[in-house]
C-alpha cells in the first residue's frame, strides 16, 4: 500500500482513515466513507483500483469532475479513461476498446450511462473488481442533491453479486447514510466517519447588508486577496452576471458561470479558473462540484445557500491544500423569501423547508459556527473554535445548566416524542392543540419553565440543538432526540453556558436586523505557520514555470503540481533528482517527468 502511494501520489503516508478503508475494500467488503472536501477521499479507492488485478468503475455525477480525476491521474502515470457525452462517440469507442482489451485500470462513467455499459464491464478482459459511487448523497431522496439517475445503481449488487462496492460523499447525515446503505442494497457495509473539521477555514457571516455594501465589503476582501483565487456563489444567474460584471469594471479578473450560459462558455469559464487566467467567478451552485483545484484562497456566499449541506460543500473548495483559507456568507430577509419560495416549489417541500431553517439558524446563531457544522453532521464538539466571526466577538454568556436541564428532562419524560415548538409549550405551560391531543399537560415537566418567554425557550432550544444536545429525527416527523452529550448535561456531569437573548427589532421584510459588520476574522489561528525559510521569489519562479509547462501540455497547472508542493521545493530547495522525488506530493512519474526542469529552476535561483 504505502509503495503504491509512494510510486504514484508522491506520499509517505495514509491520512486518517484511509489505510483503513483501503484494507478493508481489500478485503472484498463494502463499505460507506464520509470525509470532508479535500481529505483524500479518491485515495481511497485508487489505491486499492491500483492494487487489484480487475478494472475499478468509479460512477460519477457531473463530466468536469470525470476529466479532472482522468487527467490528474494520467499525470501520475496511471491509465484511466472515462464514457461520458463530453467526447466524441469515437473517443468513447477507443475507451471501449481498451477496456476490453485489458488496458483500463480505473474507468468513468455517469449513472445514467452505467447500465448501457454493462455488456463491456461483464466482457472486459480486465473483470470488474471494485465500483466506486462518489457523491453517494444524490442516490438518497433525503440528500441535498438528489439525482432520480443514482437509483438505477441498486442493480450494481444483481449484475455483481461478488464484487465490492464502495460509497463516497463528503455531506450527509445520520438519516441520509441509512438511506444510501438502503438504496445500493449494501445494508452490511462499514461506516467509516471522517472528522468534517476543516480547521484552516475561516467562517464568517455579515447580515444585513444591501448590494451596495456588499461590493464595497467584497471589494474590501479581494484586496486582502491580491493574487488569490476563489469562488462567490450567487443565488441567482442575474446576480452573478451582474457581480462579476462590478468587479472587472473595478480590474479584478471575474467570469460569470450558470446554466444560463452554454456549454462552451461554461467550459472556457471553467478551464480559465483551473489554470489560473480568472481570479474570481461568480457562480449559481452548478459551479465547482468535483473540482480539484487546490488552491482556492475563499469562497463568498453572496446570498443564504438553501442548506447546511450544500454550504459545507461549497465552502469545502477552499483550502484544498490545507493551508489558510477565508470563507464569507452574506444573509439578509430577502433571501429567505426567495429560498422559500425555491423549497415550496421543489417536490420536496418538506424536505427542504427543515434544511432551509437550519441554514439560517446557522446564519443568525451566536454560538461558535465551527461547532454547529460539526454537530450537525453527528461530530459531537464541546469546544469553541477561535476562527470564526462568533469566537471573535463573542456574545454575553451565563450559566444556563439549569434551564437546559429543564428542557432535556421534558423531552425525556415526553418520550423523545415530540419536535423544538411544543418542547417549548410544555415548559411554559401552554395548552397548545398538540400538548391537548397528546395530553402533555399530565407531564411532570409541564409547565416548569413558565418564568422564561416563550420565544425565549425557543432561542435556548435552537442554542442547545446548535452545541449538540439534542438533534432532529427527520425520519420521525422532527422528534427530538437527546444525545450523549445532552444526556451528560441532564445527569449534572457538565455545566452549559447559554447566549444572552437579544430581541431585535424586525426589518420591514420580517428578517432581523443585521449586526455591525465585523471585520474579517485573522487566519489560520488552528493552522501551523509557513515554513519560515521559504523563499518568495523561488515559490514565484518555479509558479511561472509550473504555468508554462500546463500550458505546453493543456492542463490545469495544480495537475502538475500543487501550491502546496511548490512552497515545500521553495523552501527545501532539492539539488538532487533523489531528494526531489521525496518532497511530499511528488510521485515516480512526476519525478522522472518534471525533476531536472524544476532542479534546473530551483539551481538557478540559488546562484543568482
Amino acid at each position: 500500500m504505502e509503495k503504491i502511494l509512494k510510486h504514484y501520489f508522491g506520499y509517505d503516508s495514509f491520512r486518517p482513515l484511509q489505510r483503513e478503508i483501503v484494507e478493508w475494500l481489500m478485503q472484498g467488503k463494502d463499505a460507506l466513507v464520509l470525509m470532508p472536501t479535500g481529505a483524500g477521499k479518491s485515495i481511497c479507492y485508487q489505491v486499492p483500483a491500483l492494487m487489484m488485478k480487475g478494472m475499478t468503475v468509479v460512477v460519477s455525477p457531473l463530466i468536469s469532475l470525470m476529466k479532472d480525476q482522468v487527467q490528474s491521474l494520467v499525470a501520475c502515470g496511471i491509465v484511466a479513461r472515462a464514457l461520458n457525452t463530453g467526447v466524441s462517440e469515437g473517443e468513447n469507442q477507443e475507451t471501449r476498446r481498451e477496456c476490453l482489451e485489458g488496458k483500463v485500470k480505473i474507468l468513468y462513467v455517469s449513472p445514467e450511462r452505467l447500465l448501457a455499459e454493462l455488456e463491456l464491464l461483464q466482457n472486459s478482459v480486465l473483470p470488474v473488481s471494485l465500483f466506486a459511487i462518489d457523491e453517494a448523497h444524490c442516490i438518497s431522496n433525503w440528500g441535498h442533491d438528489f439525482r432520480p439517475e443514482y437509483t438505477q445503481l441498486d442493480a450494481l449488487r444483481s449484475f455483481f453479486p461478488g464484487v465490492p462496492i464502495v460509497a463516497l460523499t463528503a455531506t450527509a447525515d445520520k438519516v441520509t447514510r441509512q438511506d444510501i446503505l438502503k438504496q445500493l442494497n449494501i445494508p452490511d457495509a462499514r461506516m467509516f466517519v471522517s472528522s468534517f473539521d476543516r480547521p484552516n477555514l475561516s467562517l464568517d457571516v455579515r447580515r444585513g447588508l444591501d448590494s451596495r455594501q456588499k461590493h464595497a465589503a467584497i471589494m474590501q476582501f479581494l484586496l486582502r486577496h491580491a493574487n488569490d483565487c476563489g469562488i462567490i456563489y450567487c443565488l441567482s444567474r442575474a446576480t452573478a452576471d451582474a457581480l462579476a460584471l462590478y468587479l472587472r469594471d473595478h480590474k479584478i479578473s471575474a467570469a460569470a458561470y450558470h446554466a444560463g450560459l452554454s456549454a462552451e462558455e461554461r467550459n472556457a469559464t471553467q478551464d480559465a479558473f483551473l489554470c489560473d487566467r480568472v481570479q474570481v467567478v461568480c457562480a449559481t451552485i452548478a459551479f465547482g462540484m468535483g473540482i480539484n483545484k487546490s488552491n482556492v484562497r475563499f469562497v463568498i456566499h453572496y446570498n443564504l445557500p438553501k442548506s447546511i449541506e450544500n454550504f459545507y460543500q461549497e465552502i469545502g473548495r477552499a483550502g484544498r491544500d490545507g493551508l489558510p483559507s477565508e470563507t464569507l456568507l452574506f444573509y439578509n430577509a430577502s433571501d429567505i423569501v426567495q429560498l422559500s419560495r425555491f423549497a415550496e416549489n421543489s417536490g420536496q417541500r418538506e424536505i427542504n423547508m427543515e434544511r432551509l431553517r437550519r441554514m439560517r439558524e446557522y446564519a443568525e446563531a451566536e454560538v461558535c459556527r465551527r461547532r454547529i457544522l460539526l454537530n450537525y453532521f453527528g461530530e459531537p464538539s464541546n469546544q469553541d473554535c477561535g476562527n470564526c466571526d462568533v469566537c471573535h466577538h463573542p456574545p454575553q454568556r451565563f450559566d444556563g445548566t439549569v434551564l437546559v436541564q429543564k428542557a432535556l428532562s421534558a423531552i425525556v419524560r415526553c418520550d423523545e416524542n415530540i419536535g423544538m415548538r411544543t418542547v417549548a409549550d410544555v415548559l411554559c405551560g401552554l395548552f397548545s392543540s398538540e400538548v391537548k391531543n397528546m395530553q402533555l399537560f399530565h407531564v411532570k415537566t409541564f409547565g416548569v419553565g413558565r418564568e422564561v418567554p416563550l420565544r425565549d425557550w425557543n432561542d435556548y432550544l435552537l442554542q442547545m440543538l446548535q452545541m449538540g444536545m439534542v438533534e432532529i429525527q427527520y425520519d420521525k416527523h422532527n422528534h427530538l432526540h437527546v444525545t450523549p452529550a445532552g444526556w451528560r448535561v441532564l445527569k449534572g456531569q457538565e455545566r452549559v453556558l447559554l447566549s444572552v437573548v437579544h430581541h431585535e427589532e424586525k426589518t420591514p421584510a420580517g428578517g432581523r436586523k443585521g449586526r455591525k459588520a465585523t471585520a474579517a476574522p485573522s487566519l489560520g489561528l488552528s493552522v501551523q505557520p509557513a515554513p519560515q525559510q521559504e523563499d518568495a521569489s523561488l515559490f514565484e519562479a518555479l509558479r511561472q514555470l509550473r504555468s508554462r509547462l500546463a500550458q505546453e501540455q493543456q492542463l490545469p497547472p495544480y495537475i502538475i503540481f500543487s501550491d502546496k508542493v511548490l512552497h515545500l521545493l521553495a523552501t527545501s530547495r532539492p539539488s538532487t533528482l533523489e531528494e526531489f522525488g521525496n518532497v511530499s506530493g511528488i510521485g515516480e512519474f512526476k519525478c522522472q517527468k518534471y525533476g531536472a526542469l524544476f532542479l534546473k529552476e530551483i539551481a538557478a535561483h540559488v546562484k543568482g
